[in-house]
């Protein structure tokens, strides 16, 4: 089930709308916290520019300068992707979603919702 904070901002991306800032943020983040939970561990930072950056899934724990495992996109690809609209293999053929690393992949964990 889709939380209700990511439900409204989901919506105004799928309709092509530029949602609220801070709704932006909150669905994010709620996003994220699944992500986190779901997938616990260090070894990958996922990064949503400018709304919050997480690290996740288990392996070799990051602790300070460049991590070797990054995951970067915007919110609304972030969020296609936590909901099912989008599969990671259609994000990261598009270049909607940049990962380098190992453990970058991170569509065993997705949809998250």
């Amino acid at each position: 089930m889709i939380p209700d904070e990511v439900t409204a901002v989901r919506a105004a991306y799928l309709a092509g709308n530029i949602p609220d800032r801070l709704e932006a943020k909150v669905a994010v983040k709620a996003a994220l916290a699944a992500l986190v939970e779901r997938a616990p561990g260090r070894s990958v930072e996922v990064r949503i520019p400018p709304f919050a950056a997480v690290q996740a899934v288990a392996g070799h724990t990051h602790r300070r300068g460049t991590p070797a495992a990054v995951v970067e996109m915007d919110a609304a690809t972030w969020l296609a992707l936590a909901c099912g609209d989008l599969t990671w293999q259609q994000g990261v053929s598009t270049g909607r979603v940049h990962a380098s690393g190992e453990r970058s992949d991170l569509s065993e964990w997705l949809p998250l919702f």
